[in-house]
């Protein structure tokens, strides 16, 4: 088993998974067509020409750029992208059809589990698989770039295929040590176990399972994909967004984002993006033990009173930290006698829900509430008048959420226009410059300094990789696939220079010794900070 090659592949999946509808998208305007026409054109312009939300066509032709399609050029001081044709943009048009035959599917797949039990998904799922490891009866190509093209496009419609049923898989128990370390039949897993038999075959010729008769059983290969499901779950949990592509980019932008009664979101699904960012997120959590261990090894008498966990997601952050405190720190000798408070606050109602029953079902007590990332001053008066807790005597946690922030403009736009991100923002299709985006984080994060002066910020963030840098390391990060949804879904990922440099210049101070990379490289595209002023 190669688990650089299958590492590989579970990229190039993701890159699939929004890429698809990102090119079916734009192929139904002919937009691959006018850029080869046009040599070099002006986003304003191609916008313009389009009739497109500029905002949301630049995080579209970024994504082909991060992909190796097009070239994409971003000019800050003018506020303006050129995006040009280059020697593989031919081959994206001559190849184009093929995401175009995967798209409707892809669009069902957003409901996988009543879609199983229909004799037409089922009919369709089959043709497809047929025709994939046919490879759709392309003749491949001697020449090295065209070959690498049709595979890497081949690749991306099996991770369209293969995301939505690992997920489901993954979701509803499949992947359980139980099933992965003995055999079985398709029958005591689901009830349409003819239809759920041919999805089983199909991953048994992917290499997932060896199949003896009626019984199934888990290869390494398998293995190796059952226990990483998760990080196919917050890519696929933005299928509802991707499906409303068209709209999105060329029609009522704000349309996709709108909630149902209930307040339930409809651009993407939360309980399964909430499952797969507390599986694909345990890693990091653990890389933080050592910051928090040190802070709750401190003098008891200048220990944070407790913790808040911004963005609880499912409450895994706060039982992982619990736990760390209770097993390796001088706190956890002294529990009794100096309780750790512990806080969850999240916007989402069901990442609430989720926190709530998982922190209980684990028998750790804490406040769960609603709370703004971008409003800390009312989160701070809810805890004092509620449960009578000072913001300011916790130490303030938070993962990959400082970039979901509602936006607002920053209050002092920069004299000059300048940037150095190649970042795609937008606010309901309306295209923002990179250094509005600057000035908006910096002032998002004054609004939290006095309530971190005291116990620090523990933060996990996740960052952007330049086009260039991406598509020159394909298959070795998921930059494309985190980028899209997070600039379709109006978020904010700034490069790592750019964070660091924002933190250092409001005051925040970054040691060596508190700070991470992930990966330790210029791919590094998620860090751990414990910020001090």
């Amino acid at each position: 088993m190669n688990k650089e090659l299958l590492r590989s592949s579970i990229f190039r999946h993701l890159d699939g998974i929004v890429t698809a509808p990102v090119i079916a998208s734009l192929e139904k305007k002919k937009t691959i067509h006018m850029i080869l026409e046009k040599k070099k054109l002006k986003i304003s312009d191609l916008s313009y020409h389009l009739g497109a939300n500029e905002g949301y066509l630049n995080v579209a032709l970024r994504t082909l750029a991060s992909q190796g399609f097009i070239n994409y050029q971003v000019n800050n001081l003018e506020n303006e992208i050129l995006i040009s044709a280059n020697k593989n943009t031919p081959l994206l048009h001559k190849y184009a059809f093929l995401y175009l035959k995967i798209i409707p599917f892809q669009q069902k797949l957003t409901n996988i589990k009543e879609q199983i039990l229909k004799a037409s998904f089922v009919k369709e799922f089959k043709l497809l698989c047929e025709d994939l490891k046919d490879h759709f009866k392309l003749n491949i190509s001697n020449d090295p770039l065209e070959r690498s093209i049709q595979e890497q496009i081949l690749k991306h419609i099996e991770g369209c295929i293969l995301g939505p049923i690992i997920v489901h898989l993954g979701m509803t128990g499949m992947f359980h040590k139980y099933f992965m370390e003995t055999s079985f039949q398709a029958a005591e897993f689901h009830k349409n176990f003819e239809n759920f038999e041919l999805i089983l075959d199909f991953l048994t010729y992917l290499g997932w399972f060896r199949k003896t008769g009626a019984h199934y059983k888990f290869t390494e290969t398998g293995i190796y994909y059952a226990k990483r499901a998760a990080s196919y779950g917050v890519i696929v949990s933005y299928l509802p967004m991707l499906n409303q592509l068209d709209e999105l980019l060329f029609g009522d932008a704000y349309k996709t984002r709108q909630v149902t009664q209930g307040e339930e979101e409809i651009h993407v699904d939360r309980a399964m993006n909430v499952w797969g960012s507390g599986g694909a997120h345990s890693n990091y959590f653990k890389v933080a033990n050592d910051f928090i261990i040190q802070v709750f090894n401190l003098p008891i008498h200048v220990q944070p009173k407790g913790i808040l966990d911004m963005g609880c997601g499912n409450g895994a952050f706060i039982q992982h930290v619990f736990e760390t405190v209770e097993r390796h720190t001088l706190r956890g000798k002294m529990l009794e006698e100096y309780p750790l408070f512990l806080v969850g606050a999240d916007y989402n109602i069901a990442a609430l829900k989720a926190t709530r029953s998982n922190l209980i079902n684990n028998d750790i007590w804490a406040k769960v509430i609603w709370g703004d990332i971008g409003n800390p001053e009312q989160l701070a008066k809810d805890l004092k008048e509620n449960y009578e807790i000072e913001l300011s005597d916790l130490l303030n946690i938070r993962t990959f959420l400082d970039h979901n922030r509602r936006w607002k403009a920053p209050e002092n736009l920069p004299q000059e226009n300048y940037s150095s991100s190649t970042g795609a923002f937008a606010f309901h299709g309306e295209r923002l410059s990179n250094a509005h985006v600057e000035e908006s984080l910096k002032d998002h994060l004054k609004l939290w300094l006095p309530y971190i002066q005291k116990n620090g910020l523990l933060i996990i963030e996740l960052h952007s990789l330049a086009p260039e840098l991406v598509c020159k390391n394909l298959g070795k990060t998921a930059a494309t696939a985190y980028e899209a949804i997070h600039g379709f879904s109006d978020q904010y990922i700034l490069e790592l220079n750019i964070f660091r440099k924002i933190c250092q210049e409001i005051g925040l101070k970054i040691k060596p010794d508190l700070s991470k990379n992930f990966p330790n490289s210029t791919l590094a595209s998620v860090s751990i900070h414990l910020l001090t002023s």
